[in-house]
């Protein structure tokens, strides 16, 4: 399903961005760009070559310095969106705490954006 939930998300971000819907475009950017990070494997997976010529431990060669990626399980995309989720609801509530209706609304409707897709059905 995460394949599909990807899908959804980048032909979502196409019409925002055709549709000039900033603040949908702005969330499904980062929503994303969470799931990506999310499949990187990390700095600790790296494997440093040998005798790097000009920096110690660069990686040498063609290809050298890639690094295997994650497969995300449908949970696992799941956890990330409800994770961008309560991040934007909980800075909402800082901003009206902090009297910023304005940005606690954009921060609102970017988190009903990506709520639509932890309900969505596969």
């Amino acid at each position: 399903m995460f394949r599909r939930v990807r899908t959804h998300l980048r032909r979502d971000l196409t019409a925002a961005l055709k549709n000039r819907d900033k603040v949908a475009a702005s969330a499904l950017r980062s929503a994303l760009a969470a799931i990506e990070n999310a499949e990187s494997s990390g700095v600790d997976s790296a494997v440093p070559a040998d005798g790097g010529e000009h920096v110690a431990g660069a990686a040498v060669g063609v290809g050298a310095a890639e690094a295997e990626r994650r497969v995300l399980t449908e949970s696992d995309v799941h956890a990330v969106v409800a994770r961008e989720v309560s991040e934007r609801s909980a800075s909402a509530q800082e901003y009206v705490r902090l009297g910023r209706e304005d940005a606690a609304d954009r921060l609102r409707a970017e988190a009903d954006v990506l709520s639509r897709y932890l309900n969505a059905e596969a």
